[in-house]
């Protein structure tokens, strides 16, 4: 059964949600990298690469905690907390700065499609020249030497595997959905309105599978202060 704007939004909107909302991505988030570093890796077990998907997911949610942040919905009524609940968040996606992701946001919606816009890139429909950008665009190589200190502190005490694949790989895979389902599929080509922006077809299950509803990109530009939990009413609407 597809959720309703009657049925969920009043009870989604309500004042502390968004704060709820995003110290549950980052606890689950913890809790499941933690389990995923105690227990072996058996690669002949199909679990491993669920869990591997799993903690993918949940590193996509700690950007979009920090990128509701940034459009201050994740904790409307304490500023300096929906900050804070942001910095966390984009610095646990592997050193993320939000000081320095923010701005470039509100950049990407101010001049969304044109050559000041971040997030553009001019070879539309070649995904992996696009993605390069996106990348050299978003890491610095501050977070490069403190994400390979890191790995390598944290090999004292996680087997190589583990770190491998339940952390490297799976923040590359984050950053795979955010790319595909929040850059590259809703702007490639040519859009005739104002967001230069499509949208997916609307399907919640999947939106919130492939990236917690960025896939309504039409919407989310649309509405650039509708938290992501939120974005599907606006799905409803059309």
């Amino acid at each position: 059964m597809t959720p309703t704007n009657n049925t969920l939004a009043p009870i989604l909107a309500r004042k502390h949600t968004g704060v709820f909302i995003g110290l549950s991505i980052i606890i689950l988030w913890a809790i499941s990298l933690i389990l995923n570093f105690i227990f072996p890796v058996v690669w002949t077990n199909p679990l491993t690469y669920v869990r591997i998907l799993i903690q993918a997911h949940l590193f996509t949610g700690l950007f979009i905690t920090a990128h509701d942040a940034m459009h201050g919905v994740v904790a409307r009524h304490n500023p300096k907390l929906n900050h804070l609940i942001g910095k966390i968040a984009s610095g646990l996606f592997i050193f993320n700065e939000y000081k320095k992701l923010r701005p470039k946001h509100y950049e990407h919606h101010k001049f969304v499609g044109t050559e000041k816009d971040p997030d553009f890139h001019r070879g539309k429909e070649s995904f992996l020249y696009w993605y390069l950008d996106f990348l050299k665009e978003y890491i610095s190589w501050k977070q490069v030497i403190l994400a390979a200190i890191s790995f390598n502190i944290a090999k004292i005490w996680v087997a190589e595997p583990n770190l491998i694949l339940y952390w490297v790989v799976a923040s590359v895979l984050g950053t795979l959905l955010l790319f595909y389902f929040g850059t590259y599929l809703p702007h490639k080509g040519e859009h005739d309105n104002d967001h230069h922006s499509s949208t997916q077809k609307k399907n919640h299950y999947w939106a919130f599978l492939s990236c917690y509803f960025f896939g309504y990109h039409y919407e989310h530009h649309d509405s650039p202060n509708t938290p992501w939990w939120l974005l599907w009413t606006r799905k409803e609407l059309n």
